[in-house]
């Protein structure tokens, strides 16, 4: 009996990221042993993943110095031993710094090892009937893409204790190629839905064009469709962001608009959170602060009461509720947004160019939002491995009306600012022949919590100035 005894669980790393060893407490005695092989909540407190395994599986082994390997497949394993010992090697076949690393160790029943999907995958029985289970968290698919590493790699190097060429080795498993010529797997697939909006255009420049990142539109994707759990292998994907919104505020004050914009804002939600939920991936929806009714002093922290005042704040806030009933989810709550295409500054830059004066609301107060700070944001939030939850993300400085900041971008233009006149929201609309939405005269939102998770959000100024300096070339 080679298995030891009265270890205390434990967590080891090793050089490659996300490879984990544990060590894990057998109790026995002359009848035998018994241990908890896998139990989610101690492994959750020692820091591994929920990686949501659905399948075990068992290969048996009769003889000692059985070798298979080296495999890597797009799922995380649990890999353990009920019976006998291994010698195990792992090698990152993963995209990144990291591709080629070695891992070796033996592994008996009071041993265990996470490999997170990428990494190939390897053994040689040390004992005769070694019994090596694993626990993986997809099915397995034709479709999938895997990658393979032949066991005498030169450049691996992996030190069998049982020489190769003394063992029977799979005629598959010979074939495989050297490390030079492993196609390595790439990062989990990121989607970004909402890609042709003024957020999803930022998202793209933040993100990139990588092949592993997959932009779509309405058009390319129906979330709401009865067939949406299927319409992607869901499980390749480690992120998706719900750039897409109904933002007609006053127009979702009508019949077809309210239908809509709970479409979007809320059924398209819950739809994405099932999905997420359903294979372990991380959900980031952006919020509004619509979903207050502003009439608080100071300003909202993320557990502020839910209070919207019209259609769009109420299927808002119903989104975010939807978004969180995902395991891993971000609500990132934001306002005020600017980015390419049409916007209250460029509206503004283009009044004072033509000599218009304006109207402008004074009596809403809050700051203004730069899609380039969201998707910083949003990139950090996903790359840091913050805590799930909800963060408010807007510009940091002093909040300002509407009107306030018209007359910034008139000074910044080169015009008079005194042109712009602040008026009351009631007097602004006073003459609109169509539905008008309540708008929260407060719309601060405190920063504290994304701050303190290490992003430092922009100062309104700087971003508002070399905003209109790129309107002006």
């Amino acid at each position: 009996m080679s298995t030891a005894f009265g270890k205390q669980l434990e967590r080891i790393e090793t050089p490659i990221p996300g490879l984990v060893v544990f060590e894990l407490p057998v109790h026995g005695d002359s009848r035998g042993w018994f241990k908890e092989n896998w139990q989610r909540e101690k492994m959750l407190a020692l820091g591994l993943e929920d990686f949501g395994p659905v399948q075990n599986n068992i290969s048996f082994n009769d003889a000692v110095g059985t070798t298979r390997g080296i495999h890597a497949e797009p799922w995380d394993k649990w890999v353990s031993v009920a019976t006998g010992r291994i010698f195990g090697a792992w090698v990152d076949l993963r995209e990144g710094p990291t591709f080629g690393t070695v891992f070796t160790t033996e592994i008996d029943a009071s041993r265990a090892i996470y490999v997170p999907r990428g990494v190939g995958n390897s053994y040689q029985t040390l004992e005769a009937d070694t019994a090596y289970t694993y626990l993986v968290n997809d099915h397995w698919s034709p479709d999938a893409s895997y990658s393979f590493l032949n066991l005498g790699d030169e450049t691996a190097a992996v030190a069998w204790p049982i020489p190769l060429a003394d063992v029977e080795i799979s005629e598959k498993d010979k074939a495989h190629p050297r490390l030079a010529d492993v196609t390595p797997i790439p990062p989990k697939r990121i989607l970004v839905l909402g890609a042709s909006g003024q957020l999803g255009l930022a998202l793209r420049a933040r993100f990139g064009d990588a092949a592993h990142i997959e932009y779509a539109t309405r058009d390319d994707i129906d979330v709401t469709a009865s067939d949406l759990s299927s319409a992607r292998r869901w499980r390749d994907y480690g992120l998706i962001v719900n750039a897409a919104a109904y933002t007609a505020v006053d127009l979702a004050e009508t019949p077809e608009g309210r239908e809509q914009a709970w479409a979007a804002n809320a059924t398209a939600v819950a739809a994405l959170a099932r999905v997420a939920d359903d294979h372990g991936i991380t959900l980031v929806h952006v919020s509004s602060d619509y979903v207050f009714d502003g009439t608080v002093d100071g300003a909202y922290d993320e557990n502020a009461p839910l209070r919207p005042l019209g259609v769009y704040g109420q299927t808002k806030a119903a989104g975010d509720l939807a978004a969180s009933t995902a395991s891993r989810h971000y609500v990132v709550r934001t306002s005020w947004v600017i980015g390419e295409g049409g916007n209250f500054v460029r509206t503004m830059h283009s009044l004072a160019e033509r000599g218009i004066d304006p109207r402008v609301v004074g009596d809403q107060f809050g700051r203004l939002t730069f899609t380039s700070d969201i998707a910083d944001a949003i990139a950090h939030l996903y790359e840091s491995d913050a805590a799930y939850g909800v963060y408010n993300v807007t510009g940091s400085g002093d909040a300002r009306s509407w009107a306030e900041i018209a007359r910034e971008v008139f000074r910044l233009g080169g015009h008079d600012p005194e042109r712009v006149t602040a008026v009351r929201t009631e007097d602004y609309f006073a003459s609109a022949t169509g539905p008008v939405a309540p708008r929260p005269r407060n719309s601060r939102l405190d920063l504290t919590k994304i701050i303190a998770s290490g992003f430092s959000p922009a100062p309104v100024d700087d971003s508002l100035r070399a905003y209109v300096a790129g309107l002006k070339g």
